[in-house]
């Protein structure tokens, strides 16, 4: 990855990132089909993006309209590497990439939630099972507490994403409501 693919993934979140955090997503990477999250010329029916809007009660007309409430929610999404690793063939070389770019996720985190203390929530089951240990032990608030939230794909995955992550912020939001 060049720190100039990198640099081009945050500038495209910064523009959007709420002024206070009230809860960080970390996925596991940019897609290699370049339809990123956070690019306001995408459409608002690629497959994260839908899951987030539906999730939140949101309609958007635009991506960026969507993007926005997303900002006015306190939310941020926030990639494991930020090198697209689905394009890779064998999980073992895209959890490789995830595990060498673990310091510059946590730097990122820093940068956003500097005290450590908003909740972040995991999705994809590669990224929980590699990182919820690491997080957690380095001070962050994880919240999954070993509940894997599967990428919404379509298809099943796109049922299983919203009933999972909410069972997460449900529970969270009863011990955290300053959060929320």
């Amino acid at each position: 990855m060049t720190l100039e693919g990198r640099d081009y993934y945050l500038d495209l979140r910064r523009r959007y990132e709420p002024t206070h955090i009230k809860l960080v997503v970390v996925a596991e990477s940019p897609p290699a089909s370049g339809l990123y999250f956070y690019d306001p010329t995408g459409i608002t029916s690629e497959a994260l993006f839908a899951a987030f809007m539906k999730l939140l009660g949101i309609s958007p007309s635009t991506k960026e309209e969507g993007l926005r409430e997303f900002q006015q929610c306190g939310w941020v999404l926030v990639d494991a590497t930020y090198e697209p690793v689905n394009g890779l063939k064998k999980e073992a070389d895209r959890n490789r990439v995830i595990e060498r770019d673990y310091k510059l996720l946590v730097d990122d985190l820093d940068t956003l939630v500097p005290d450590r203390l908003a909740p972040l929530i995991l999705i994809k089951k590669n990224v929980c099972e590699l990182l919820e240990d690491k997080l957690i032990k380095d001070g962050f608030n994880v919240i999954n507490h070993k509940n894997v939230v599967v990428f919404p794909f379509p298809g099943r995955n796109q049922k299983d994403f919203p009933q999972q992550f909410s069972e997460i912020l449900e529970e969270r939001r009863a011990l955290q409501p300053k959060f929320f």
